[in-house]
């Protein structure tokens, strides 16, 4: 049997990021400016050097200017320090990622502490994180924002829906919840001392799964009909599986996002919406 009921993360991104294009060819056009991001890594991780090379990748696509602050591993917290603020300076540029991780010797709160909210592209940093959790205007964190993005294509009745988040992280699970709230959801949070989980998780509309475990959710926590995101990447002996145990959900989910091929692909994409949103901002 042939299941229809998947979100397809790579065909929304590939919208996503064309709409961007369009904005960043607009904003030249009528200002002469051009979009930029940064993104400032220190030393040679090579899955962070992937992720880099997919984020530049992507702002060539859409026309921007990309800008690669390559730090040696060994750069204290004052020179780091120094790095970011000469990006945030910089009126080229944007927005601008710190790629975490960072070498154990510095501080990764402290380094994010120095970007301007206005310049965060993740949304991640405290200024960026306070503004959401208030609803002011500010960049929103990508990976969660994406997940909003995606119940909207899919015409996902939010206003109302009883959304249930597994996870409390302050990447995702907490940024999601406000991200939802702001869409007049009814959020829920579960975490690893939640008490009878799948009590709670098949009261869902909308479960989103964001613990990092592999497949830890199955058609026991799941209400028939429910939407499913899975927002978790967890490599195994097997390959790469989310947080939801995709072969037992599916078949009784209205919706469900495939690992990989569903939230993934559009962490880049807001990313993008956010630096042309601040590009957009700063031309008035």
């Amino acid at each position: 049997m042939v299941m229809t009921n998947l979100i397809d993360g790579k065909a929304v991104a590939a919208l996503v990021r064309g709409e961007v294009a369009e904005r960043v060819r607009a904003l030249r056009e009528r200002t002469g400016a051009q979009c930029g991001l940064a993104t400032v890594m220190v030393g040679d991780d090579p899955a962070s050097a992937v992720y880099v090379g997919n984020k530049h990748r992507a702002c060539h696509e859409a026309g921007m200017a990309s800008f690669d602050i390559h730090l040696p591993a060994d750069i204290d917290q004052a020179g780091l320090h120094a790095r970011i603020d000469e990006v945030c300076a910089d009126d080229r540029i944007h927005g601008m990622i710190v790629q975490l991780p960072l070498p154990a010797h510095l501080d990764e709160d402290a380094a994010l502490d120095r970007i301007l909210y206005v310049k965060d592209a993740d949304g991640l940093t405290p200024a960026a994180q306070g503004r959401l959790a208030t609803l002011r205007p500010g960049p929103r964190p990508a990976t969660p924002n994406g997940v909003v993005e995606l119940l909207r294509r899919h015409d996902v009745e939010l206003r109302g829906a009883h959304a249930v988040i597994v996870g409390r992280s302050e990447i995702v699970g907490k940024p999601q919840a406000h991200l939802l709230l702001e869409q007049d959801c009814t959020v829920t949070i579960c975490h690893s001392r939640t008490r009878d989980l799948p009590s709670i998780t098949r009261l869902a509309d909308i479960l989103v799964a964001a613990v990092g475990r592999p497949q830890m959710l199955t058609d026991e926590h799941v209400r028939p009909g429910a939407v499913v995101i899975d927002v978790g990447i967890n490599r195994t002996d097997s390959g790469l599986v989310g947080d939801v145990d995709f072969a037992r959900v599916q078949p009784i989910a209205g919706l469900i996002t495939p690992v990989p091929g569903g939230v993934g692909p559009m962490t880049i994409a807001m990313l993008l919406k956010n630096c042309i949103d601040a590009a957009e901002a700063a031309a008035g």
